[in-house]
């Protein structure tokens, strides 16, 4: 299958060129009172406002693509923020407890302080675990609700926001995968990487770029 507007080859399954932006399987709709002028010789061609295009005699409806830009995004992430510090910090705590209370019982009885002689291993164990829950928790958060029927975490949904693959299908579990693991290239960049979904064409994001993916608004 091929645009009708620039000519690129896509797949056939999808909703709009990567590469202009134009709608595929375009839907004939009726345009507005006085939209299309009627053909005389003073005007031999249809006229249809923005957002049609004409075909022969018929209108059809030609919907835009709409990219979310940066504070959209932006706010989006810091709603996820909030919800996984939700989950997390009562983790977080009652771990710091236990550990508390546990280096508190194993130095009675030799009447010292808790931690007189030093970190604990099982403190560094503490931490480690943490980081890695963390670390596991947030990918597959991330990556499940991004390639699911929502396309995008709770924050995006409450925002109306999406992430499709470069034709505006769903992506898969492995591609969201990618999407998340190369924000850690992104982090990488001074903000520059996340900065860029701000005035890149498509408003993509450096780990956008990388893993083929669009950030859509809901139409």
């Amino acid at each position: 299958m091929y645009c009708s507007k620039c000519g690129s080859n896509l797949s056939d399954d999808a909703t709009f060129c990567s590469r202009c932006g134009a709608q595929i399987g375009l839907t004939p709709a009726l345009a507005p009172a006085g939209a299309v002028a009627p053909l005389s010789a003073e005007a031999p061609v249809a006229v249809a406002p923005p957002g049609y295009i004409v075909s022969g005699q018929a209108v059809y409806v030609q919907p835009q693509v709409l990219y979310a830009g940066f504070w959209l995004r932006f706010l989006a992430y810091w709603i996820d923020m909030i919800i996984l510090g939700v989950f997390a910090v009562p983790i977080l705590i009652g771990g710091a407890m236990a550990l508390g209370i546990f280096g508190m019982i194993q130095n009675l009885p030799h009447n010292q302080e808790p931690f007189e002689n030093g970190m604990p291993p099982a403190l560094f164990l503490f931490i480690a675990l943490c980081w890695g829950l963390g670390i596991f928790g947030t990918w597959l958060y991330f990556a499940l609700l991004e390639s699911s029927e929502w396309q995008g975490t709770a924050g995006k949904k409450v925002l109306g926001i999406i992430v499709t693959d470069m034709n505006g299908r769903r992506v898969s579990f492995m591609r969201a995968t990618g999407r998340h693991f190369a924000k850690f290239v992104t982090h990488f960049t001074f903000l520059i990487g996340y900065i860029m979904a701000g005035f890149t064409e498509k408003r993509q994001a450096l780990h956008d770029m990388i893993a083929s993916c669009l950030v859509l608004r809901r139409s």
